[in-house]
């Protein structure tokens, strides 16, 4: 595969994602516990919102049902907590599908954080399934394409998926179960449509390197200093193209890189930061359309109704959505996480230039 091509898979840039696509899905939203009553439960520790006895003591003792610092207490209970606490709160707020600044309600949050029976506890106390939110989706016709379809019965007259989405959805889902789950932090990727390993190396212009000493290195990448093993990156052919990795370091995510492999294609870069989180990029035939994105970060107010779509089927999981994104069908994680089918050293240049194409 070496020619121009153009993705032709049915989740990326053939089922219409825009260039902002993976851009981050917070809601700028300043959390804590406030003065509301929940001072002791944390932003980050779902764990607080499981204890069903400790969520009742608080709101005997005041606590807001409605507000939780400047969100709703009810959206955070459906994202990390146990059904039964979601059903205490359900009963005690004056609208349970009260929406934040972002449109998701909690039966959304419930939805796209794979909380099914949190969800069917927000249904019993009276949210709609149905009301479009995001990007004209609804959390029950979003559900269709996840891993519980079954999850609302579909009413007469709702249309359901359409046959792309179907597609997007099965091929999306196979994806996800294909990669299988593992740590992502400190990973570099680039994934790339329409050419193979040997056509990507030729680009770089890079070199075979020592497959022995890579295999030492992916033992305990740590032990080595990254400048000692920054320009070694591992290149896999796959199903749609290839994929440029480096477990320990971000080198396959700079723009230098990119804007030599894109010539006449479309690649997305990751980094998997783990001090600052995913930072994405998006580039076609050299230039660089997209970047400081959040790939699975999330839709947001603006999404569009592909990028809801996309950041439901591979929710939380970065690598899976950039794959996706360029139309890379992988059958396992081998390419992401080695033995690659080539370890190669790229050549000392300033890669963090984007001015060649």
């Amino acid at each position: 595969m070496t020619g121009e091509t153009e993705p032709t898979g049915l989740v990326g840039p053939a089922a219409g994602w825009n260039r902002n696509s993976g851009k981050s899905g917070k809601s700028g939203l300043s959390r804590s516990s406030g003065s509301s009553g929940w001072e002791g439960l944390t932003w980050r520790d779902g764990r607080d919102w499981q204890d069903i006895e400790a969520i009742r003591r608080l709101l005997a003792q005041g606590a807001d049902p409605h507000g939780w610092g400047s969100g709703f207490a009810l959206h955070r209970a459906a994202t990390y907590g146990s059904p039964e606490v979601v059903a205490e709160l359900a009963h005690r707020v004056s609208d349970v599908d009260a929406r934040e600044p972002d449109g998701s309600t909690a039966l959304w949050q419930a939805v796209m954080n794979r909380r099914p029976d949190n969800a069917r506890a927000l249904v019993a106390a009276g949210a709609d399934p149905w009301r479009p939110l995001i990007g004209g989706w609804s959390p029950g016709r979003l559900a269709l394409a996840g891993p519980t379809p079954d999850l609302f019965p579909l009413p007469e007259g709702e249309p359901g998926l359409t046959e792309r989405e179907r597609a997007a959805a099965e091929e999306g889902n196979r994806l996800v179960k294909a990669l299988g789950t593992f740590h992502e932090d400190g990973i570099g990727l680039a994934c790339v449509a329409g050419i193979d390993a040997e056509e990507a190396i030729r680009r770089l212009e890079a070199t075979p390197a020592d497959a022995e000493f890579l295999a030492e290195v992916m033992e305990s990448p740590y032990d080595y200093d990254m400048d000692e093993i920054l320009n070694f990156v591992g290149v896999t052919t796959v199903p749609g193209g290839c994929v440029v990795t480096q477990p320990w370091g971000y080198a396959p995510s700079m723009p230098g890189i990119h804007t030599r492999l894109s010539r006449g294609t479309v690649s997305y870069g990751l980094y998997a930061n783990p001090k600052s989180g995913n930072q994405g990029s998006i580039t076609r035939d050299g230039v660089i359309e997209g970047s400081d994105l959040h790939p699975a970060g999330g839709p947001d107010a603006d999404s569009t109704p592909d990028d809801v779509l996309a950041n439901y089927l591979f929710h939380t999981g970065a690598v899976a959505y950039c794959c996706a994104y360029v139309g890379l069908r992988l059958t396992d994680a081998r390419a992401v996480l080695g033995p690659p089918d080539h370890w190669v050293e790229l050549p000392a240049r300033d890669y963090w230039a984007t001015a060649r194409r």
